[in-house]
């Protein structure tokens, strides 16, 4: 390692004197040297010293078309000639108007309004309040429905009503006396089947569990929340063909609301634009954020039906607006680069170049499941989870405290590799933009570096 400059060092020391950093345990990160990004282009980024790194997770799943994109910084620049920010509140912004109508355009069939908002957190909270408030007021509601399903190791964001429809203990249990209850269905996790069954021997059958939710409990039940395909943050755990669609048929058949999570997997990461559209889903609320400004700016959307939008129109006096809102609600750089991210999907034909490198990125991935400490290798389009295991015929984990995922990231860093786990689960998840070398040097370092640790 070469040596570290006063400029990194008294930056280094600022940040361990003044920031509190998420989903991090502050007292080790003191102890370890701090990666400082100064720049990127393309795929990679650099740190200020100069060295580069291959962003391996999209700098957290939202970089869908790599950095400084000309036409986005385009667009950003351009924007800030016109307006950098006007509410949203009794007024409206061009690119907010612009961009609402694409993205009806692109969605599943049957979501005709988006509400903005700034974060994924806050598109499904949306979601949940648009569900609750729908039936406590629409004559064609029911005010009994003020309950959600969602499913076991979900995870749909960090604010209060997100947390309550969670269902990672590690990340949510502390919250619980804060949180409202709700149905959980167990999640079609088929490696560690919380039924006892193994692929291929079973119909679905968590899919019966659900169901029994409903059969008992529709008429309080608001709504049903699933991360369509991939449960991203439980590690990325890919469902079985077909669950999403009978999920929707569930919905339908007890008369309860669909709400998808595409936070995660939307915008190209499943291989399409929306996960939903691969088992022909419209859901009736669906949140987006991530890779809908391009990794640029805080930015995400809660697209609804007109059944439920219709449900929020009255006279002034009868209250029944969605008293909602944010600051930066439709803010135009956001939905100006937005646009920009849009136009990159049709002009340089984004998802039909993508199916090559997910079938390059498979191949790659073979190599994966020979390793002695690598349990189940999860891929859905560019997203993919290597789970590593102390015991690969029993599928015993690893000791938490081992930090083996962490340490496997480390390694690779070291080689040049920017990547970030979800416990022991090794996640990749390049931008679409990634070449096929580029794939072959994120699968070879992460290769080395799962090997170099676990064995």
């Amino acid at each position: 390692m070469d040596p570290i400059s006063p400029r990194t060092r008294s930056l280094e020391e600022d940040d361990k004197k003044y920031l509190w950093h998420p989903f991090t345990q502050m007292r080790g990160w003191m102890q370890e040297e701090t990666l400082i990004i100064e720049e990127g282009d393309g795929c990679w980024l650099k740190d200020v010293d100069g060295r580069r790194y291959l962003d391996g997770v999209s700098s957290l799943w939202t970089n869908v078309h790599g950095h400084r994109k000309e036409p986005l910084d385009r667009a950003l620049k351009d924007q800030v000639d016109k307006i950098a920010h006007s509410t949203l509140l009794g007024l409206a912004n061009i690119p907010a108007i612009q961009l609402a109508k694409e993205l009806i355009e692109i969605a599943p069939p049957g979501l005709t309004r988006v509400f903005y908002s700034d974060s994924g957190s806050t598109a499904v909270e949306i979601a949940l309040k648009m569900a609750f408030q729908y039936h406590q007021q629409c004559p064609r509601g029911n005010p009994s429905k003020t309950r959600y399903v969602c499913l076991s190791n979900s995870y749909h964001g960090d604010t209060i009503g997100s947390v309550s429809v969670g269902g990672i203990d590690l990340f949510h249990s502390m919250y619980r006396k804060l949180l409202f209850p709700a149905y959980r269905a167990p999640s079609p996790f088929c490696y560690r089947c919380s039924l006892g069954k193994s692929p291929g021997s079973c119909s679905m059958d968590c899919l019966l569990e659900m169901e029994k939710i409903l059969q008992q409990h529709a008429p309080e039940i608001a709504a049903v929340i699933v991360e369509p395909l991939v449960q991203g943050a439980a590690g990325i755990l890919v469902h079985p063909r077909g669950y999403l669609r009978e999920v929707r048929g569930l919905c339908t058949r007890y008369g309860v609301f669909m709400i998808a999570d595409e936070v995660a997997v939307g915008f190209g990461k499943t291989g399409t634009m929306f996960a939903c559209e691969q088992e022909g889903v419209t859901p009736d609320l669906m949140a987006l954020a991530k890779g809908l400004s391009g990794g640029y700016l805080p930015l995400a959307a809660t697209l609804a039906t007109e059944e439920i939008y219709e449900g929020f129109l009255g006279e002034y006096e009868e209250f029944k607006t969605f008293f909602h809102g944010h600051t930066f609600t439709g803010n135009p750089l956001g939905c100006a680069v937005a646009l920009a991210g849009l136009e990159v999907f049709r002009r340089e034909n984004v998802l039909d170049s993508l199916q090559g490198k997910i079938s390059h990125l498979a191949r790659n991935l073979d190599a994966f499941r020979s390793l002695s400490h690598v349990g189940d290798v999860r891929q859905c389009g560019i997203m993919v989870g290597i789970e590593l295991v102390a015991d690969k015929a029993t599928k015993e984990p690893y000791p938490f405290g081992q930090r083996m995922g962490h340490r496997v990231i480390l390694e690779a860093r070291k080689r040049g590799v920017i990547i970030r786990p979800l416990g022991d689960v090794v996640v990749l998840m390049p931008p679409l933009a990634v070449s096929l070398e580029e794939i072959d040097t994120l699968c070879a370092v992460v290769y080395d570096s799962v090997r170099a640790v676990t064995e």
